[in-house]
């Protein structure tokens, strides 16, 4: 990852993992990726990126643009009682726009765990991708395939399913 990362880390479950061993199906529900397609930001410190390196057969992450972040937050945000991201709700996290919330996110001046605790829900619910994967969701990013670490290629990922 690069000295300039962002300090916020989106997470998307890719794959069920029937079959998984404890210790995997611990680190997903501490990351609260229980299903396929569900989505979380989580903050880029060493415990989570070590969370998501033990569940990397299964999720694939990267660090988001702020726009393609205002993008999936504009889109399937919703605050808890299932209430979209309109101007009151905005109100209550403390933004006046879904753009300055995302830049807030990305440049470290929020945490995830901050805007959940003023009621935004950790979870997005994502669609699968619009066209199909591009590639396996077998293999790793690297190797052609979807799982894993893919940096700022997460972005086309996150357009495709909100």
């Amino acid at each position: 990852m690069s000295a300039e990362a962002s300090s916020a880390l989106l997470a998307i479950r890719l794959r069920s993992g029937v079959k998984m061993g404890g210790e995997m199906e611990y680190a997903l529900r501490t990351l609260r990726l229980g299903r396929r397609f569900h989505a979380v930001l989580v903050p880029n410190k060493p415990e989570f990126v070590g969370m998501l390196k033990k569940v990397k057969d299964l999720i694939t992450w990267g660090e988001p643009s702020p726009g393609k972040l205002a993008l999936l937050l504009q889109r399937r945000g919703r605050m808890v009682g299932d209430g979209r991201l309109d101007g009151e709700a905005l109100g209550r996290l403390g933004y006046g726009s879904v753009e300055e919330m995302a830049q807030a996110i990305i440049e470290g001046r929020v945490s995830p765990k901050e805007l959940y605790k003023r009621g935004l829900k950790p979870v997005f619910r994502l669609h699968p991708p619009k066209g199909g994967f591009k590639g396996s969701v077998k293999k790793p990013y690297g190797s052609g395939g979807e799982l894993g670490y893919r940096g700022r290629d997460i972005d086309d990922l996150i357009e495709r399913m909100s």
